[in-house]
Formats: C-alpha cells, structure tokens, sequence
C-alpha cells in the first residue's frame, strides 16, 4: 500500500472483499448515470426541435419516477446485506481486549493464555509512515475467527485497519465488539 494509489487497500478478509466488490457495483451504477445525463444534456442542448404534443405524458413521468426507485433499491439492498453481515459474531474462536488509553493502546489476550501488551507510537525513524507506527504490534492469526473488544479509558477512540475493512470506536463506559477474520498474514 502506497501513499500515491487511489483505489482501495488489497482485501484481506471477506468483510474487505465484500466492501470492495460494493464500491465496484456503486460506481458502475453512477458511472452509467452520469453518461446518460451528459448524453441526455447533449441532446438537449443541440436539439432544436419541439414537440407540442409532449405536454400530457403520464407514461414518461411514470417511468422516471419508477426508474430511480429501482436503481436505489439496487444499491440498497447489497448494502444492506454487507451491514448485516459486518456486525455478525460467528463462534469466535479467540478474544481479543483492545482498550485506549490517551496515547496508547492496551491489548489483552484472554481466552486461551492471558497475555496483556502496550502499544506505543514511535517517532523517530524516516521510514516509518508517520502516527502509524507502534513499538508492540497486536498480533492476530489468520483464518481464524477473532471477537473484537473495544473501549476507552479516558477519551474517544477509533480503532482502525483498512485492509480488513474494520473501524470500530473506543467510547469510554461503554464496551463495542466486532469480529474479524484475516485471510492472509502480513
């Protein structure tokens, strides 16, 4: 993953994936949209003919009317399933606590051996991307599935990778959990 690329992370779960394949599916969607409103314009603007008898058409109000309710439940209904699917907990094999503290964060291991670690950013070397690099990483294993803990100790926090396609807020008091499968290690 570079700074400079403009499309999204490379997929390494099925969350990730499905993400991906939505985007895709969004923006043919608005991509054939927006071609025929330019060819629809085009033609307005160089058209000089006019129809008196186009005044009482029921039939044309009817289907762009109707056309946009389909194509909304076209993108509505795949969302809705990713959703759905997002927040799903299947038979978690390991928990992992993950608790943000004001600069830094807490991993708790707690189902088969308990093992804590802090995470702290570094800020030295040039190779580092910048507010990313931690001295302790949180190790998860891949194909496994993994239950998520968050929660804050002091302030809001939001816990993030976007190859995985998870984003979870710490809220102090309150406890939110997601889960996570990784397909590929790294």
């Amino acid at each position: 993953m570079k700074w400079t690329k403009f499309y999204l992370p490379d997929a390494y779960s099925p969350t990730m994936e499905q993400l991906v394949y939505f985007h895709d599916h969004t923006m043919s969607i608005i991509t054939s949209i927006t071609i025929l409103i330019c060819i629809l314009l085009n033609s307005l603007l160089w058209n000089k003919l006019i129809d008196l008898n186009m005044n009482e058409h029921q039939m044309i109000e009817t289907w762009w009317t109707i056309l946009p309710t389909i194509v909304l439940f076209l993108i509505a209904i795949p969302s809705l399933k990713i959703l759905y699917s997002m927040e799903e907990l299947i038979n978690p094999t390991i928990s992992i606590k993950s608790m943000g503290h004001q600069w830094y964060w807490s991993y708790e291991y707690s189902d088969k051996f308990c093992k804590e670690l802090e995470s702290y950013m570094k800020y030295n070397k040039k190779n580092d991307f910048r507010l990313l690099e931690v001295d302790n990483k949180m190790k998860a294993p891949f194909l496994t599935q993994i239950r998520m803990i968050f929660s804050s100790k002091d302030v809001l926090h939001s816990w993030t990778i976007p190859c995985l396609g998870i984003k979870m807020d710490a809220v102090p008091g309150r406890i939110n959990q997601s889960s996570l499968m990784i397909k590929k290690p790294g």
